[in-house]
Order: C-alpha cells, then structure tokens, then sequence
C-alpha cells in the first residue's frame, strides 16, 4: 500500500514538474528572443504582463471547476493556457475570458504607477505594452478573449469585431491578424449559423437579462479605461 502510494505521489510530482518545465522552458526561449530585440529589461517586464494574463485564467479556470494547462509562451504570439476542460454554459465562458484581461490591466497599471514614480520611460513602454495588448484582445471576436466575453450576449455579436480586425491590419499588418482571421473563419461561420431558438444554444446561451447586462457592463469599462490609458501613454511616450 505504501509503495503504491509512493507511486502516486511520484506520478503527480512529474505532472507538476512538467508544468514547470513547460512554462518556465518557454517562458526562457520568449525572454531570449524579445531580449535579443528590445533589451532584456524590456522583455521581462513584457513577459511578466503576459504572464499576468494568462494567471488570470488560470485562477478563474481552477475557480469554476476546469482542468488548465500550464501556460505556454510563443515569440511574437503572446501566451496561452488549455482550458482542458470545456466550461458548461457561455457565463462561465465569459467569467474565464474578462479575468486574463482584467488582471492583465491591472498589471499593467502597476507597471505605469511605478514609471510615474520614478519617471522611467522603459516602464512607460512596458505599462503601454499591457494596456494595448490586453485591448486588443477585447475585439469581440472569437478566439480573442473578447469574443469569448461578448458571447455570452450573442455569437452574433463576432461580426462586430471583423471591420475593428481589418481597421487593425490596415494599420499595421502583420501576419498574427492573418492568422487571429483564419483562426475566426470556422467561429463566423457558427455566428452565421446560429439557432437561438434551438435547444442546444438555450443551454448553453441561455442565461439572464441581468447577466447580461453584468458583463456588457464590465466589458464596455475595461475596454474604455484600456483605450484611454492606451492613448494617453502613447502620447507621454511621443513627447
């Protein structure tokens, strides 16, 4: 009995050291390539807005009850983490969406007190970093945290965030909006196609007038206050 448990215990230590090794072996390889670009002070505030981020979920996943995988960082990508599980209706969905986004920003503001404290313009560029990263993710639009979020309104709701993803690569192309394109063409077409009167999408869509109106009202504030802040770093960084 005791060897068994022995066992058990050696079992779950490699899945947690595996974790670790997922994250911090990736986590390494990012460091090294956004140091070899921006400076490694740079990169490491980056990485840790990131790394924010993706906490966020990770807590809110493990809150209502879903297996996570560990983060994953990826060069030029950003992070992610596997939700393992699949959350039971679009609530939960959506609580586990607006948490990456909302504690990012919170991270990125304590990035942007500490640059006006000691009037750091590395931090300045950190601060600015998170705030338009986690506003860009709120594009209503599925895979970004954003169409995870608005759907709990109505899928229907994704075609709004196609004219902001062209806006953004008329901007700036670049081919990660190529690939956040491709990656929404199967979820468009699942817009397109949605029923909501079938029983299928009342499960799983049906939730409350006043949940509804919880999260519009949370998503409307965090994507505000990330565009002021966005803007007006931007501008501090100008001057």
């Amino acid at each position: 009995m005791k060897s068994l448990l022995f066992l058990v215990f050696k079992f779950f230590s490699v899945l947690k050291f595996g974790k670790i090794l997922t994250t911090g072996g990736t986590m390494i390889v990012s460091l090294a390539v956004y140091a070899s670009i921006f400076g490694w002070r740079y990169a490491a505030g980056f990485i840790a807005l990131l790394f924010a981020h993706e906490m966020g979920h990770y807590i809110a996943m493990r809150q209502r009850g879903l297996e996570a995988g560990a983060p994953v960082f990826i060069p030029f990508v950003g992070a992610f983490i596997a939700m393992k599980d699949q959350p039971h209706d679009a609530e939960t969905e959506a609580y586990v969406a607006i948490a990456g986004p909302l504690v990012g920003t919170v991270a990125a503001f304590a990035a942007y007190f500490y640059a006006d404290q000691t009037d750091s313009r590395l931090w300045y560029a950190i601060a600015y970093a998170g705030f338009f990263l986690n506003l860009f993710n709120l594009i209503p639009i599925s895979p970004l945290d954003g169409g995870r979020i608005t759907a709990v309104l109505s899928p229907r709701i994704w075609f709004a965030g196609v004219p902001l993803l062209l806006a953004a690569f008329i901007y700036s192309p670049s081919p990660i909006l190529i690939l956040i394109a491709i990656m929404a063409a199967p979820s468009l077409v699942q817009a397109w196609n949605y029923d909501p009167a079938s029983p299928e999408n009342q499960r799983y869509y049906g939730v409350s007038q006043a949940t509804k109106i919880e999260y519009a009202g949370m998503y409307l504030a965090l994507a505000v206050a990330l565009a002021i802040m966005t803007f007006n770093v931007h501008e501090h960084l100008s001057r």
